[in-house]
């Protein structure tokens, strides 16, 4: 299967941690997203987490392309507990040592009331086995989270858990993924 994963645009309530906030693209969140695809495609199939940031340009580019989309809830991004909404500085004044602790191994420390990236990574993997299965030989657009793209990135290049915040993914950000007949994951320059 080639996966290729886009990521959401800008949001309307800007940078920090986003997570399970449901908030709406920028005009330009919609320009980012536009122009990754400008010279993309075909695909078989289109899939998008549910979040509407995913989800409302998904639907848009499936009208366009004579697609149905499939919302896949394992796709979401990390639930970030109380960081949510929050940026890097301001997490920083209060929580220098916590933040320190998440971004040295995401694995390691959770967020306060988020979700473990080994369940979020555990979530992700299940669904990209399930689409998998579904979509084997076929061309899937998958629209969603920096998060998710990080993670299926790592997993593609070998890198240590430690590594994962690492990968940089920026808004609207495409790249491609071969899922292999063993399930590996191989990016696709």
């Amino acid at each position: 299967m080639i996966l290729d994963l886009l990521r959401h645009g800008e949001t309307e309530q800007g940078s920090g941690l986003r997570g399970s906030l449901d908030d709406a693209l920028t005009e330009r969140g919609w320009t980012q997203m536009r122009e990754a695809l400008a010279h993309a495609g075909p695909w078989d199939a289109l899939v998008s987490s549910p979040m509407q940031r995913c989800a409302r340009f998904a639907d848009e580019l499936g009208a366009r392309l004579g697609l149905s989309v499939q919302l896949e809830g394992g796709v979401r991004e990390l639930h970030f507990g109380d960081w949510e909404g929050r940026s890097a500085a301001q997490i920083m004044e209060q929580q220098a040592d916590d933040l320190g602790r998440f971004w040295a191994d995401p694995y390691a420390f959770t967020p306060p009331a988020g979700e473990p990236v080994s369940d979020f990574a555990e979530r992700v993997l299940a669904a990209i086995d399930g689409l998998h299965r579904v979509h084997e030989g076929k061309r899937v657009l998958l629209v969603t989270h920096g998060g998710v793209m990080r993670l299926l990135l790592a997993r593609a290049r070998g890198l240590p858990r430690e590594h994962l915040l690492q990968v940089e993914v920026g808004h609207g950000a495409r790249v491609r993924l071969v899922v292999g007949a063993d399930g590996h994951l191989h990016e696709d320059a």
